[in-house]
């Protein structure tokens, strides 16, 4: 798709920082506005299409929100079963059903890790400071 030209109306607040980090990088103010967009607006097309909606609208999410997403684990018990389903099938013996249910555990995994890397990258591209909150949970 070729470049296209748009008018964008900014808030002074937001166009001051960009163009501080513009003169910091010693980039033109455009690069620096194509970048946070690329970051901020994920390419998601190798993301499996029932979790794409989800990883786009994150962007809206507070930074409580994404903490809780970044901190986020499959619970313990689907741990366990997908490690001993994992196991099983290197020797073989899995049925049928053990082999759907590793299937939907690996699943559920990639969606967990694909959410937790949207949250950091998000929450990186703002700072990156966990709430106080966050902290003592930790």
């Amino acid at each position: 798709m070729p470049n296209q030209r748009i008018t964008l109306d900014l808030p002074a607040a937001i166009l001051e920082r960009a163009d501080q980090m513009a003169r910091i990088l010693q980039l033109p103010l455009s690069d620096i506005l194509i970048r946070t967009l690329t970051s901020v607006l994920p390419d998601i097309e190798d993301c499996p299409p029932d979790i794409q909606a989800e990883l786009m609208q994150m962007t809206w999410l507070s930074d409580r929100m994404l903490w809780q997403i970044a901190r986020s684990q499959m619970p313990e018990d689907e741990q366990n079963r997908l490690q001993l389903l994992s196991e099983s099938q290197s020797s073989g013996a899995d049925s049928p059903d053990e082999e759907q249910t590793l299937n939907a555990l690996r699943k559920l995994y990639g969606q967990i890790t694909l959410r937790k890397a949207r949250a950091y990258a998000l929450l990186s591209l703002r700072g990156g400071k966990p709430l106080l909150s966050e902290i003592q949970a930790i």
